[in-house]
């Protein structure tokens, strides 16, 4: 069996703006590549009794500037891995959620919506997403049987994972924090 521990990126400028990332490559900010070194820090101290095999990211620059610090203390590469990237949210991208619903209400309503097959004007639904990184997950852990890897990604991400680990349907309302250099 392969252990992974999923990491969402650091914090952007858009996260404390409440707006809508998706695949677009917000950097991290200066909070979010603070975080990005303590969180270095401490995997560095527990690597001593828990030693990580690989460091896996998203190819969007949030994830990957938050694995590099990482992958600098434990001295592996990240290797990148596009499956784990933010779900596309197409026209939403760049919105701030307390607006969406005005600036694009049928988009927002399907995205609210948390139906599976209903598509995202531009995006990916929610279906589509799910079999993307579940399908990459899987490839992954395929490779490193009986090993404990690194996956930095993103808080969309992380609710796949989540619900898919707890049996949770993805049109269930979200009811876990996914906060910015948590460890999953």
């Amino acid at each position: 069996m392969t252990e992974i521990w999923f990491i969402r990126h650091g914090e952007t400028d858009w996260n404390r703006q409440r707006r809508l990332q998706g695949w677009q490559d917000i950097p991290l900010n200066e909070f979010g590549r603070n975080q990005a070194g303590l969180l270095a820090s401490r995997l560095r101290e527990d690597a001593r009794n828990t030693p990580i095999d690989a460091i896996y990211s998203s190819d969007l620059q949030r994830a990957h500037a938050t694995a590099t610090p990482v992958s600098e203390q434990l001295d592996l590469r990240v290797r990148i891995e596009p499956g784990i990237r933010e779900r596309g949210f197409g026209v939403l991208e760049g919105l701030d959620l307390d607006r969406i619903d005005v600036l694009a209400p049928e988009a927002a309503a399907a995205w609210r919506s948390r139906d599976p097959l209903r598509p995202l004007d531009g995006g990916e639904t929610l279906g589509q997403f799910q079999s993307r990184v579940i399908a990459t997950v899987d490839d992954v852990a395929s490779r490193h049987i009986g090993e404990r890897i690194l996956m930095f990604t993103h808080g969309g991400v992380l609710d796949i994972i989540w619900r898919h680990a707890s049996g949770v349907p993805l049109n269930a309302p979200r009811d876990a924090a996914l906060l910015n250099v948590s460890i999953n």
